[in-house]
């Protein structure tokens, strides 16, 4: 019997299903490595397809089994399109070893020209590991001759919990523009750091022809975008990160791929069956791109090639896996309320991806055992975060995308109607024995058409009120402020096993994100993060800030999110109280919008002397100074393990024992 029906007994009406899983898993492993060898010597695809130099000059090599004839076109051969024919070898390879007279060169433009049934389609070369705009009109692939980058950085273990700054390179600057690898790197990584996050995941990394798609519509899988520079501003980049002691997590697109043509690889061979899935199976209704055929091995080999390369050549540290649900089952999860388990064991359940899931997780442990790989997944499909030993998929941790959705739909109710159960709920329900990663809100949520939090709870207002020199108090900012500090101290310290951010959002950074587009002039003045604002002493954003780093500071000294589940002390919807431990530290939170309570009894797990760790009341963080950080609540048998405390409206405080009765 696998381990995931003992950790989860409610699944043993389906251990057909998880003995299916774990079938399917081993005979495609055994197709693949039929010796028992390593997925890692099986994946080296990109070691042996696209351009190389070799002792005797430049070789290409493509899979195109639907090609009748290939050629390559380029600077060497003044862009004549059947001077260089490739030549088939077996299974579908095309090869050329280049000749003298026409030999490629460091960051020559060349394009592919497959002949299918009389007609030229013009290609980007699957494997290009450079592709760039060009005065020849769209986009080219560019040749790059191999040079080892001197990785600066000594080895260091991933952190134990991931605090995580989901990041977007081109718009992490002040100014109107796209933004560099090095510009990051130099400018924003210190940040980071003294922020207190310790991961950062990196978007739109793998390029992508449209830049308002955030990454998420791959052509090349494996050329770093070269808006941001070249790969070796991104090693320079990751260099420096781990130099921090920051980790760094490429966001993987491997759920689907753009449907373009001419950029990408849809049609490459002249065949839509080639990477993809043939017909209404290989379109994503919903995103208008192509899906992956999990179940070719050619497929696998070009994917699980791409993870190691991404791996070895670049030195991350792990992936976030894009769309996974998507990838789960043959709707996508389209409108599909996983209600029981019967949702997740059935007809609809796409085998194929599962497998491939499970083959990357064992290949990425097996090229870096410290890797990290984060699933995104809305459907909380059983044994996620399990070991594939344990009839699992093999993953790190999930992502609690319920809590995003649940925070906005508080913002849409009256203040006094947010229901304490419902909150205890969504941030502590987990999958037995799976670890998530709790968010407040993500990238997703900033997007034109959505809101950030804190410009729901304040919208215009923020245009006005976040001056600390006002006449008058703006009442909406205090709220605002006040319910964005209790959201973030909820979620850190209940919603998961690690943390996520989006960059600017520790701050409250205002508005939303626009890519530059015709509708809005192509501007740039939405597409960038203002760090003038949290860097201003006279406006409050440093508050929101400042508060951020305090949690995380908090938490990573007493280790709480490593330390297991909170246990919830005292729930009181009347008044809106909700009292926790975890890590041994107590924490209370007043939701309630009009009333404090001078005497409200907490009772703790442990008795001794307990002192405010933190509270979000402190003026440096935009209250009113009214809980005593000094004062010492003492306990004993006589009553039974409790004191009184303060706690004032829409207020929060963190206690910690600091000493024995």
């Amino acid at each position: 019997m696998h381990k995931i029906l003992e950790i989860d007994p409610y699944l043993m009406p389906f251990a057909g299903d998880i003995d299916l899983r774990m079938e399917r898993y081993l005979t495609k492993r055994a197709e693949l490595v039929p010796d028992g060898g390593s997925l890692s010597d099986f994946a080296n695809g990109h070691e042996y397809f696209g351009f190389h130099r070799t002792e005797s000059g430049w070789v290409y090599r493509e899979w195109a089994p639907g090609a009748d004839q290939m050629f390559v076109m380029g600077d060497m051969n003044g862009w004549n399109n059947r001077s260089l024919p490739m030549h088939r070898l077996a299974g579908g390879v095309f090869e050329i070893v280049f000749p003298e007279a026409c030999q490629p060169f460091d960051g020559c433009y060349v394009k592919t020209v497959v002949v299918k049934n009389g007609v030229d389609l013009i290609r980007i070369p699957a494997y290009a590991r450079r592709v760039v705009q060009n005065e020849f009109g769209g986009w080219c692939a560019q040749v790059t001759d191999y040079h080892p980058y001197n990785w600066t950085a000594k080895p260091f273990k991933m952190p134990e919990t991931p605090y995580i700054y989901e990041c977007h390179v081109g718009m992490a600057q002040e100014e109107g523009k796209v933004g560099t690898y090095r510009e990051f790197a130099d400018k924003i990584l210190p940040r980071i750091k003294a922020q207190g996050y310790n991961v950062i995941q990196m978007m739109a990394v793998m390029e992508h022809p449209y830049y308002g798609s955030f990454g998420y519509q791959v052509s090349s899988f494996f050329a770093p975008c070269s808006r941001f520079g070249t790969a070796e501003d991104l090693k320079y980049l990751i260099d420096k990160a781990h130099s921090m002691r920051i980790a760094v997590l490429l966001d993987l697109i491997h759920s689907h791929a753009i449907k373009n043509e001419y950029e990408g690889l849809n049609n490459f061979d002249g065949t839509p069956y080639q990477y993809f899935h043939d017909g209404a199976r290989g379109h994503h209704p919903a995103w208008d791109t192509k899906l992956f055929n999990y179940g070719k091995n050619e497929v696998l080999h070009f994917l699980l090639s791409n993870l190691k390369y991404w791996l070895t050549e670049f030195n991350f540290d792990g992936f976030r896996f894009d769309g996974v649900t998507s990838m789960l089952y043959m709707d996508h999860g389209l409108g599909v309320g996983f209600t029981d388990y019967g949702k997740y064991f059935s007809m609809n359940t796409d085998l194929e991806s599962i497998t491939y899931l499970q083959l990357a997780n064992e290949l990425i442990r097996e090229v870096k055992p410290c890797a990290l790989t984060i699933a995104e997944d809305m459907s909380a499909m059983p044994g996620m975060c399990l070991p594939i030993e344990f009839g699992g998929i093999g993953f790190d941790y999930r992502l609690a995308m319920g809590e995003p959705d649940f925070w906005i739909k508080q913002t849409k109710l009256l203040d006094q109607d947010w229901n304490m159960w419902s909150l205890w709920h969504e941030l502590t329900t987990r999958r037995p024995g799976e670890k998530y990663v709790g968010y407040a809100e993500s990238h997703d949520q900033a997007l034109v058409g959505d809101k950030t939090l804190v410009f729901r709870l304040m919208d215009k207002e923020m245009y006005q009120g976040m001056s600390k020199f006002l006449n008058e108090p703006n009442l909406t900012v205090d709220r605002g402020i006040a319910l964005i500090k209790l959201i973030r101290l909820a979620t850190v310290t209940l919603g998961g096993e690690a943390y996520l951010n989006f960059m600017g959002n520790e701050f409250g950074h205002p508005e939303w994100i626009d890519f530059p587009r015709e509708g809005n002039g192509w501007s740039y003045h939405y597409c960038r993060r203002q760090w003038h604002l949290v860097d201003d002493t006279t406006l409050r954003y440093h508050e929101i800030g400042d508060f951020d780093r305090a949690v995380i500071a908090l938490t990573k000294a007493k280790k709480l999110l490593g330390k297991g589940p909170a246990r919830a002390l005292f729930i009181d919807d009347m008044k809106k109280v909700l009292v926790y431990e975890r890590g041994g530290v107590v924490f209370a939170i007043n939701f309630h919008p009009t009333d404090s309570y001078e005497d409200y009894s907490v009772t703790v797990p442990t008795s001794g002397a307990y002192r405010a760790l933190l509270s979000t009341d402190d003026r440096h963080f935009g209250g009113q100074g009214r809980i005593d950080t000094d004062y010492v609540y003492l306990t004993n048998k006589a009553n039974n393990r409790s004191f009184k405390i303060y706690l004032p409206a829409r207020t929060a405080v963190a206690l910690g024992r600091v000493r024995k009765s």
